[in-house]
């Protein structure tokens, strides 16, 4: 009898344990998860009776979300509405009961919705004050902005522009975009639209062949470690064996030996491909996780609105090894590697160049505001990784600006600002009949205020005939200067 007791009690223990454990995985463990599970919608309902804070372009005054209120007392209930329609759409999101969050409405809800400590929201309590959320002012800037979706002028494809030395992205802009205003009437036909994705953020949710911009990571690694200097000469004939197979430069193009800095000013395959092979998979590789490929982007951003750049198989696997090191290296490659890049990474690149080699985690928010005007949290500037040595980077700023003085990338040329850039053009489609053109830069070179990145999805024409133009615009709009 006894013992049938003790078998009575345990079986109770372990039931009641296993209660506690599946109750203490939901309201401690998973609890974080669960709130910012897109399909759970319990917060949005409870935070509709809030008022959202608003948020503001880089000047604290242009307003991109706030809300519109809805009945009175304790049926009142807010809706939200975006003053610049689709300008700021891919950045700033949405937030709607019916169809979730995206965007910064998404990473900064908390902030949003006022979401306080335990102490804080006992003493709010105490002191009958309703809830009301933050206001978030970010980094995003109105001309740079505007000047990037008139450069597109309605082609699909992508720009971005970083603050080198803080990280701070001011130009984030994905095309085609969407009227955030109209999500509730919308959402099943955006979704549907296959062929144009207007809800995918070019940004940071689609990968790329970057071309001949990422000769800007092999020069890198190769600058970094000493396998060359910017004068190291190299026979750039073609074309050449690489990895048993003929490379050619583009249109077939013939050159002697010459330097590291006239093979980056005029773009040679055959050089940066050789460059390749000489620096190793390894020491590649190594290079392109300092620069953050990889791993999603560090941004205060959604996590699912995000993809890791890198090294891509044909089966759709990223790999670290086992590829042709000498086509990666000029952004191309094959079945068993080849190189995709999303533009927030490769503005990532230029931006690291631009400051000396240390390369800062981007961020779209600036600070956060409470109602009465108090600064509540700055986001200050913050080391992501020391990517090369600062005599490298100058180096290879210097080998950049050739390319605008004289070489593929003239077309961003500016009238009293030094611009270093490099150009980049991808053939893309089944049978290569389309171009994925690239530019990157930073400016200006003696003490840079902007690294942008550019590219044009699958057209026709070259990285300094379509991209430079665009990067050029968004420089004149926060730089200033004029055409050179």
């Amino acid at each position: 009898m006894n013992r049938q007791i003790v078998q009575l009690f345990g079986l109770f223990t372990f039931l009641f344990a296993i209660l506690i454990i599946f109750t203490s995985r939901w309201t401690v463990f998973e609890a974080s998860s669960l709130t910012n599970n897109p399909d759970n919608r319990r917060p949005l309902i409870e935070e509709q009776k809030i008022p959202r804070g608003q948020i503001f372009a880089d000047d604290g005054h242009t307003v991109l979300a706030s809300n519109r209120g809805h009945g009175r007392g304790e049926n009142r209930t807010y809706t939200r509405t975006y003053p610049k329609g689709g300008l700021f759409a891919h950045p700033i999101g949405f937030s709607y009961l019916k169809n979730g969050q995206r965007g910064l409405e998404a990473s900064r809800n908390e902030d949003l919705v006022g979401k306080e400590n335990e102490f804080a929201t006992i003493l709010s309590g105490l002191e009958s004050r309703d809830r009301e959320g933050n206001d978030i002012v970010t980094n995003l800037d109105l001309k740079g902005t505007e000047a990037a979706v008139n450069g597109l002028a309605g082609r699909k494809g992508a720009v971005v522009a970083i603050e080198p030395s803080t990280g701070k992205v001011r130009v984030m802009v994905s095309i085609p975009e969407y009227d955030p205003n109209l999500i509730t009437s919308q959402i099943g036909q955006l979704n549907n639209d296959r062929a144009n994705q207007p809800l995918l953020n070019r940004t940071t949710q689609e990968l790329y062949p970057p071309g001949s911009t990422f000769k800007v990571v092999t020069a890198t690694a190769a600058l970094d470690s000493g396998k060359i200097t910017p004068n190291t000469t190299i026979n750039a004939s073609s074309p050449k064996t690489i990895s048993g197979v003929p490379l050619e430069n583009a249109g077939g193009e013939q050159f002697g030996d010459i330097s590291a800095t006239d093979a980056l000013t005029n773009s040679v395959n055959t050089y940066w491909a050789q460059v390749g092979e000489r620096i190793g998979r390894d020491t590649l590789v190594e290079y392109m996780r300092r620069y953050g490929f990889y791993e999603d982007p560090q941004l205060d951003y959604p996590s699912w609105q995000m993809i890791p750049s890198g090294v891509i198989n044909g089966k759709g696997k990223y790999v670290d090894d086992g590829f042709d090191v000498g086509r990666v290296a000029i952004g191309q490659g094959g079945l068993e590697g080849e190189v995709r890049a999303a533009p927030m990474q490769m503005a990532e690149v230029v931006a690291a160049v631009a400051n000396g080699g240390r390369l800062m985690k981007p961020r779209l928010t600036d600070r956060i505001v409470h109602k009465d005007g108090r600064v509540k949290e700055r986001i200050e500037p913050d080391l992501q990784s020391v990517v090369m040595k600062p005599e490298t980077a100058d180096q290879l700023g210097q080998m950049m600006s050739r390319v605008v003085e004289e070489g593929t990338g003239t077309a961003a040329a500016l009238s009293g600002i030094t611009v270093a850039g490099k150009t980049g053009t991808a053939e893309v489609g089944a049978n290569r009949e389309f171009t994925q053109p690239w530019f990157i830069c930073f400016a200006p070179v003696e003490n840079p205020r902007l690294a942008v990145a550019v590219t044009v999805e699958r057209t026709q024409g070259q990285g300094g005939t379509v991209a430079a133009p665009i990067a050029k615009s968004v420089l004149e709009a926060m730089l200033g200067g004029g055409g050179g």
